[in-house]
């Protein structure tokens, strides 16, 4: 894990233009008001829970490494419950890319970063057993829901 690489992106994204469409970007996907980088990408996982485990326990520390250096910067962040989120799509149009984002994490550390207009969250998408983990930054123009 690259974390000064990790977050030269996050800066970089907090700055760069949002495309008109949706579509594959060089580090992820990007649309209308939202950039999302994958940070870090895990192996298919196995049918072995124990070596799953030791997956997500790493990708945790990961993301808490990239965590504390944003904290350094903008502030403690509570944790932002994606759950919650994610149960609320069944009755109500949740913004993109939170919606998205819901269904793949537990939860998010978030901050709002002053004078950019923009709002960053570092997740760990490791909600599905059988699909890979992945840490994720998402750079958007939209609040939380």
């Amino acid at each position: 894990m690259n974390l000064a690489r990790h977050i030269a992106l996050i800066d970089e994204l907090c700055f760069r233009p949002f495309p008109a469409e949706h579509g594959p970007s060089d580090v992820g996907f990007s649309g209308p008001g939202h950039h999302v980088a994958v940070l870090e990408s895990g192996d298919r996982p196995d049918a072995d829970p124990a070596g799953w485990a030791v997956t997500v326990d790493q990708f945790e520390k990961g993301r808490d490494a990239v965590y504390e250096l944003l904290a350094s910067r903008w502030g403690d962040s509570d944790p932002y419950n994606l759950r919650t989120v994610e149960l609320r799509t069944e009755r109500e149009e949740i913004p993109e890319p939170w919606a998205w984002l819901s269904h793949l994490a537990d939860l998010a550390w978030l901050w709002e970063v002053r004078g950019t207009g923009r709002w960053v969250a570092v997740a760990l998408a490791d909600r599905d057993a059988a699909d890979m983990v992945q840490l994720l930054a998402v750079v958007t123009e939209t609040a939380p829901p």
